[in-house]
């Protein structure tokens, strides 16, 4: 054997690289109540960024789309055309009822959340993508049962 076929390892080389788990931060979520009203948690709107009682927004679709998956939020410094937020409890709400029945959303019998994620509208202004989607329902438990063992049931015979 040649001594120039020998590849030789440093000890750096044998130390195993630990790599640290990156948790992707959850997107705010919001939902839809069964009156169509866009409702917006007050900790997601701090999340965001948006100040709900000056900044007004268009609210558009996909176009050429018959059924509503996605809301469009872009702020807009004109009032033509605009929507505003509406103090509702905790949170703010803007109102679309008609708009969401149009589109073919079933808020009504049953309950709707988005995602709240942004993108780039133009290099000046940042909107924001409102994912909806049916709420998923809770799994069901797999855990070790627990308390007293059910008594066996005879059947009599």
């Amino acid at each position: 054997m040649k001594l120039k076929a020998i590849k030789f390892f440093s000890p750096e080389e044998n130390i195993p690289k630990v790599k640290t788990a990156v948790k992707a931060t959850p997107l705010p979520t919001g939902y839809i109540s069964n009156s169509g009203k866009l409702v917006f948690p007050a900790a997601a709107l701090r999340e965001l960024g948006i100040d709900p009682e000056s900044v007004n927004f268009k609210i558009g679709t996909h176009e050429g789309k018959r059924k509503i998956k996605s809301v469009y939020l872009v702020p807009a410094t004109n009032s033509d055309e605009t929507f505003s937020f509406e103090k509702s409890g905790r949170g703010h709400v803007i109102p679309l009822a008609v708009i969401l029945k149009k589109g073919g959303v079933d808020f009504e019998s049953q309950k709707l959340i988005f995602k709240i994620s942004t993108f780039d509208f133009d290099p000046s202004t940042k909107g924001y993508e409102l994912a909806i989607e049916a709420e998923a329902p809770k799994p069901e438990y797999t855990g070790k049962p627990r308390g007293r063992k059910a008594k066996a049931v005879t059947d009599p015979e």
